[in-house]
């Protein structure tokens, strides 16, 4: 008698169990209908969020800032690429626990370049010492013509540093570049904004004081491309061997041939959507004095 009891109560649950898994499924995949058909068409335009990075003590710290930034835009696809000859767990899991929290149709890709050995710089080397993301954007940039066939090829491609500052509005703003788009971006080039000159809703010039001769005196978190732009032109990609400061303008050189068909977005340059920040990097000395680390047995990636 017990166990028929025991068979019975066993079976009510089992049902229940059922019957709720389906009901959350059920709702999810509605959720994820309705998220569909209220995208504004501008919203189904994918962003292509392509973003370097390599160890350092700050990284996780900045990874997290940026993946919470993302996780609040509507179809953006985050384009990871580790400094590193394979793919390491922080990364690796950092994104798979962002995916989980996804509310706006967040995806994400993880890839690896490493840098080549003699172009590595040391932490105690200026930052402009040597090229610095090249390897990474270009295997972004390759992925991105690979994949033509699977993914969304009505995107914007964006150059999204780890240690940048984006405010939401800037995402709304470079959806709708045709071509290509150039914006404000704070506190680099020894400014306290770097911007391009708008006269009438045309680019007439940048306000750059550092290598102003440079055809397009850009920082990389100024401007963003179509990315039919990037598959029409399949051999466009950044180089090792231009001069410190070149990058943008080498890249940019291959996909418009002048201000003429730069696209001036955030209030006609006059708001500022984008920051060059960076984290200072942590003092440990006193980390030396120790027997044992100070994060011995702390539970991490």
């Amino acid at each position: 008698m017990r166990a028929k009891r025991f068979l019975l109560w066993g079976i009510v649950l089992c049902t229940f169990t059922i019957i709720n898994l389906y009901l959350y499924l059920n709702a999810n995949q509605n959720k994820e209908i309705t998220r569909n058909f209220s995208l504004t068409q501008e919203e189904k335009i994918t962003i292509y969020f392509i973003t370097p990075t390599y160890w350092r003590h700050v990284q996780k710290a900045e990874l997290i800032r940026i993946s919470h930034t993302l996780l609040l835009v509507h179809n953006v696809h985050w384009i990871l690429v580790e400094d590193a000859p394979n793919k390491t767990k922080l990364v690796t899991n950092l994104l798979r626990e962002t995916s989980l929290r996804q509310n706006y149709g967040f995806k994400y890709t993880h890839l690896n370049e490493p840098t080549p050995m003699h172009f590595k710089t040391k932490d105690t080397d200026p930052n402009w010492l040597k090229p610095r993301g090249v390897w990474q954007r270009n295997k972004a940039l390759e992925w991105l013509r690979e994949h033509s066939n699977s993914i969304n090829t009505n995107g914007v491609v964006y150059f999204g540093d780890d240690d940048n500052t984006y405010d939401l509005k800037l995402f709304d703003e470079i959806r709708s570049t045709t071509k290509v788009s150039v914006f404000p971006v704070a506190l680099v080039g020894g400014l306290l904004v770097e911007k391009p000159i708008v006269v009438s809703e045309k680019v007439t010039g940048f306000n750059s004081v550092w290598q102003p001769n440079r055809k397009y005196p850009v920082d990389m978190a100024g401007f963003a491309i179509n990315l039919n732009l990037i598959l029409e032109k399949k051999n466009v990609l950044f180089s090792e061997n231009v001069a410190r400061g070149y990058q943008e303008t080498h890249l940019l050189k291959q996909l418009v041939d002048s201000y003429d068909q730069l696209e001036p977005k955030a209030t006609s340059c006059r708001k500022i959507l984008v920051w060059h920040t960076r984290t200072q990097l942590p003092k440990l000395r006193q980390e030396k004095k120790l027997k044992i680390p100070s994060n011995f047995n702390m539970l991490d990636d």
